[in-house]
């Protein structure tokens, strides 16, 4: 197994949400049918696709600010407590703000 490289996988990420979010802006240009019922379900799935974009560039967000955190040294403390978040957490979350502990008191609170 090879040691965790944050910056690799914080630009994974960011590429990953970058490409979301350029095919859901794509999928929003086109346009819509003449049909008034087809064209009803289109902006009913807008909707979702839009939902889906602001997801995407919130993800786009975290990791920029992770990215600062990185080249800070202050990425992988927690913004709670200020404690070192667990590696494992890192692997599976990169742009993670706080560790296990906190991320329950945030989501809770």
């Amino acid at each position: 197994m090879s040691a965790f490289d944050p910056q690799a996988a914080l630009d994974a990420l960011f590429a990953e949400y970058s490409a979301r979010a350029n095919a859901i802006r794509r999928d929003l240009a086109r346009s819509h049918s003449p049909d008034f019922a087809e064209q009803a379900l289109q902006r009913q799935n807008d909707e979702v696709l839009e939902a889906l974009q602001a997801e995407a560039e919130k993800g786009m967000r975290q990791v920029g600010m992770a990215k600062l955190r990185l080249a800070e040294g202050t990425y992988g403390d927690c913004l709670r407590c200020g404690k070192p978040i667990e590696v494992a957490r890192l692997q599976v979350l990169p742009a993670a703000e706080y560790c296990l502990a906190c991320a329950d008191h945030v989501t809770a609170g």
